[in-house]
């Protein structure tokens, strides 16, 4: 690259008219910085980069992603993989447990479980220190999400119709203004 910059300099010197456009000698828009004797003075000792090189780059605020807390695996490193990751298999089995309980057309118990699997791993990010793949945020942010949406999916399950076993007359006034 430092050939490059010489060479743009020529025997004319950085304000030369070699590599002159318009009347007033200053270089065009589509040509690279390489070409102009002034942005070549500027680092001397750096390379060179394109116009549009490193645009992305330019407004980063962090240069890599660091690992949610408490994302270290929930077994020692020389266990089998399924036992590094039992936090998160655990949550998926109950919930699919669950949803295999709804295709046996017990919707409301089947529901239930799903609600309970994201209580518990609400639970599991609050009591272990690591778990695995579970944690996917910060450990605040990951149980309040995984309790609220569990803590939702067991409060819509409770009142689901017909027959619901939990009754909530605003949420029912709700409901018919709504419809």
């Amino acid at each position: 690259m430092r050939a490059e910059s010489a060479g743009a300099a020529g025997p004319e010197g950085p304000g030369g008219t070699a590599g002159s456009h318009g009347p007033s000698g200053s270089a065009g828009a589509g040509r690279p910085s390489g070409a102009n004797g002034a942005a070549g003075a500027a680092g001397a000792g750096e390379p060179r980069r394109e116009p549009g090189a490193g645009r992305g780059r330019r407004f980063q605020l962090t240069r890599d992603t660091a690992r949610p807390e408490g994302g270290g695996r929930a077994a020692p490193g020389d266990a089998p993989a399924p036992a590094r990751q039992w936090p998160l298999l655990a949550v998926m089995g109950v919930t699919g447990l669950g949803l295999l309980v709804v295709a046996f057309d017990a919707f409301r118990v089947g529901t239930l479980l799903i609600g309970l699997a994201m209580i518990g791993g609400a639970v599991l990010r609050w009591a272990l220190p690591s778990v695995g793949m579970l944690a996917v945020r910060s450990r605040f942010t990951d149980m309040i999400t995984y309790g609220g949406l569990g803590a939702a999916i067991l409060l819509l399950s409770l009142m689901a119709q017909p027959h619901p076993w939990l009754k909530v007359p605003f949420l029912e006034d709700i409901l018919h203004f709504t419809v």
